[in-house]
C-alpha cells in the first residue's frame, strides 16, 4: 500500500466497488478498502432488473449470470388473508434480456464487484479498517487505516469516496445524517432450507406477504442451494419493544402470516436471527471539497421493493462520472462532485412514493389496479427500477388522490365511531 493515491474509496460493497472500478479504469490511482474479509455476509439479496445497465457497464454480467445465482422474474404480493396477487412479471413490461434479474447471496455478489475493481486497476484491500478520515478544505485529505497485519497507515489523497454503508463515516461525523421520521422501521430475518419453491419451469419471484393484523410484512426471497431468505418488517416500537427475543417475535409474526406458514411448513432454519432497526435515513449533504457519499453512506429508503443494491450501483456510477469529470477539469469542488444528486433524487422520489403507498394502511395495490388497470405497466416499470427515464410518475396523478380519499374516509369513520 502506498502513502498517496488520487482517490480513496472507503467500503467494498456495490457502491464503493462500482465507483472504484469506473474511476480506476480512467487511469486515476484508486485505493479501495473494505474492513471485513471478502466475501462477507450482507443482507439485500433481491435485485431490481434495472441493475442490468450498471452491471453491463462494469463488465460483470457474464460472471453473474453463470448459474451461480437464482433468477428473479417478478414480484408477488400476498395479502393478510393469504390471497396471492397475480405476479408482476418483469418480462410483461420489457421482453429484453435486461428484464431478467437475480436473487443473490450478497457475499459472492459483492466479491465479484470487489474483484472487478481490482481488475479495472484499483488497489484493493479487504480486512482493512478506516480509523479516521481528516478532510481539509485545501490540500490533501488524510485517511488513517489499520491493515490486516494490524499496522496503522496514513494515506494522503485528493479525493475521498465514503461508501461505508450505514456506518456513514463522513455524514455521521459531520452530523448531517438524518433518520427518516416517517419510516422508523425494524427487521428480523433468517434463512431456511426445504421451504416451498416454485417448481421448474415456474419462474421464481420475490414475495411480499402481510400478516393478519397488517402490522407487519414478510419478505420471501428464493436463493440458490435450496435456501430462502425470510424477514419480517414493522414499526420499530412494535417489533422490538416490550416483546421477547427476536426469535420469539419472528415466530409470533410467522404464525400470524398465512402465506409464510404455507411456505415454511416443512422448512428447516439454517441461519441465525439478524436484527436491523431505523435503517431509513439520508444525509443532508452529499459532497464537499474533495469528498462524496455513495450508496448507503448517502442514504437508504426501505427494503420493501429491493431498491438498495440498484440505488447503490446507480449512485456509485453517477458519482464516478462526476469524479472523472472533476479530475479531467481540475475541479473537485462540492458542486462538481455532488452534481449528480439532483437527477438521482428525481428518480428516487418515485420509489419513495411507492414506499409511502405501501405503508398507507387503507391502501391496496390490488384494489388500485382494479380501478386503474391502465397503470399496471407503469407499476411494473417502477418495480423494475425504471425511474430515471420516461415518465415514471404518471400513475401517481391517479394514485395520490386515491390514497387521499382513503385517508379521508378513514378519518370520517373514526369520527363517527367516537361520536357514537
Amino acid at each position: 500500500m502506498k502513502n498517496q493515491y488520487d482517490c480513496v474509496v472507503v467500503g467494498g460493497g456495490p457502491a464503493g466497488a462500482t465507483t472504484a472500478a469506473l474511476v480506476a479504469e480512467k487511469g486515476i490511482q484508486t485505493l479501495l478498502v473494505e474492513r471485513e474479509k471478502m466475501p462477507r455476509f450482507h443482507v439485500g439479496e433481491s435485485l431490481m432488473p434495472e441493475t442490468y445497465w450498471s452491471l453491463e457497464r462494469l463488465g460483470v454480467l457474464d460472471k453473474l449470470h453463470n448459474g451461480m445465482f437464482t433468477k428473479k422474474n417478478g414480484v408477488q404480493f400476498v395479502n393478510h388473508e393469504g390471497k396471492e396477487s397475480q405476479p408482476f412479471f418483469f418480462r410483461d413490461a420489457d421482453d429484453r434480456e435486461c428484464a431478467d434479474t437475480l436473487h443473490v447471496q450478497r457475499g459472492e455478489f459483492d466479491k465479484v464487484l470487489f474483484d472487478n475493481a481490482s481488475e479495472k486497476g484499483a488497489t484493493c484491500f479487504d480486512q482493512t479498517r478506516v480509523l479516521n478520515i481528516t478532510l481539509n478544505d485545501s490540500g490533501l485529505h488524510q485517511v488513517t487505516l489499520r491493515d490486516r497485519e494490524g499496522h496503522e497507515v496514513t494515506v494522503e489523497t485528493k479525493m475521498v469516496v465514503d461508501a461505508s454503508g450505514q456506518q456513514a463515516m463522513i455524514s455521521s461525523n459531520m452530523k448531517t445524517k438524518e433518520v427518516d421520521p416517517h419510516l422508523k422501521k425494524a427487521a428480523i430475518w433468517t434463512y431456511f432450507k426445504d421451504a416451498r419453491r416454485n417448481s421448474s419451469p415456474e419462474p421464481e419471484v420475490t414475495a411480499i406477504l402481510h400478516t393478519n393484523s397488517k402490522k407487519c410484512w414478510f419478505w420471501y426471497i428464493p436463493l440458490s442451494d435450496d435456501t430462502v431468505s425470510v424477514g419480517v418488517v414493522s414499526d420499530n416500537d412494535y417489533l422490538l419493544k416490550g416483546r421477547g427475543t427476536p426469535e420469539q417475535t419472528f415466530h409470533d409474526e410467522w404464525q400470524q402470516c398465512v402465506g409464510i406458514k404455507n411456505r415454511l411448513q416443512d422448512a428447516k432454519q439454517v441461519g441465525k436471527f439478524n436484527v436491523a432497526k431505523e435503517f431509513s435515513y439520508k444525509s443532508r449533504q452529499v459532497a464537499g471539497e474533495g469528498w462524496v457519499l455513495v450508496g448507503d453512506a448517502y442514504g437508504f429508503i426501505d427494503p420493501i421493493y429491493s431498491s438498495g443494491v440498484f440505488l447503490a450501483l446507480k449512485s456509485g456510477e453517477m458519482a464516478a462520472d462526476a469524479i472523472i469529470e472533476g479530475f479531467e477539469n481540475g475541479d473537485l469542488s462540492g458542486d462538481q462532485l455532488g452534481s449528480w444528486r439532483e437527477p438521482f433524487e428525481a428518480g428516487v422520489v418515485w420509489i419513495r412514493k411507492l414506499v409511502d403507498a405501501f405503508y398507507t394502511p387503507e391502501f391496496s395495490f390490488g384494489e388500485f389496479m382494479k380501478a386503474y388497470p391502465q397503470h399496471r405497466t407503469n407499476l411494473t416499470d417502477l418495480l423494475v427500477g425504471k425511474v430515471f427515464e420516461g415518465e415514471p410518475g404518471r400513475m401517481f396523478t391517479d394514485m395520490d388522490p386515491w390514497i387521499a380519499s382513503l385517508s379521508e374516509n378513514s378519518d370520517e369513520t373514526m369520527s363517527a365511531s367516537v361520536s357514537s
